[in-house]
């Protein structure tokens, strides 16, 4: 039998996996796990359980998962479809609402860090809100299924830049995706706003 191939170190590969296997052997007698099991870890969260979430101006008692997203319970548990389920990575903006004031994908947020925060779906802004009446009068839809996203998204942009550029708006805008391309009267709608219209 020929001699192993040994490294210029004078190490041969053989030698290491008896070397490795070894000291595999040796962790497995004494009883030393590498890794903690998950049964010794605290604060973690199994199964579905209660929760309250505050949507709307209201408060919602839904048992979720501590994978669930805020986008199912508002789908599938509360009856809000205007977020829409358009992308798993939130990259089209179609499930944006407002935690705290501030835009996020509902699709990409777990439920559970929601709890004990102020929600906002498009439809808690209801029909006589500014941004959605300058979204009728500019016609600043067509198929409608991104449109909940974009009065979301305008109104709390508008709301941090209230005398926003068309340039801002456009910029300002750009993570939100209609595919019937109705960006130009997206943008009039915004600007309307900005101008006073549409009881601004």
């Amino acid at each position: 039998m020929s001699e192993p191939v040994r490294s210029r170190g004078g190490f041969s590969r053989r030698e290491f996996l008896k070397g490795s296997g070894a000291a595999a052997a040796a962790t497995a007698v004494v009883g030393a796990p590498l890794v903690a099991p998950a049964e010794e870890a605290t604060g973690l969260i199994r199964g579905a359980e209660e929760v309250t979430l505050q949507v709307n101006g209201k408060a919602h008692r839904v048992r979720i998962e501590p994978r669930t997203t805020l986008l199912e319970v508002l789908r599938y548990q509360l009856g809000l479809t205007g977020a829409k389920p358009v992308s798993a990575d939130g990259c089209c903006g179609g499930s944006t609402v407002l935690l705290e004031g501030k835009p996020i994908s509902a699709a990409t947020t777990l439920a559970l860090d929601c709890v004990g925060k102020q929600i906002t779906t498009v439809e808690g802004l209801g029909a006589q809100d500014n941004v959605v009446q300058a979204f009728v009068h500019q016609d600043a839809m067509q198929c409608g299924f991104c449109t909940p996203g974009f009065v979301v998204a305008v109104k709390a942009f508008l709301k941090k830049h209230p005398y926003a550029t068309e340039e801002e708006v456009r910029e300002g805008l750009n993570g939100n995706l209609c595919r019937c391309g109705t960006y130009v009267n997206v943008v009039r709608a915004a600007l309307e706003v900005v101008k006073g219209g549409r009881n601004g």
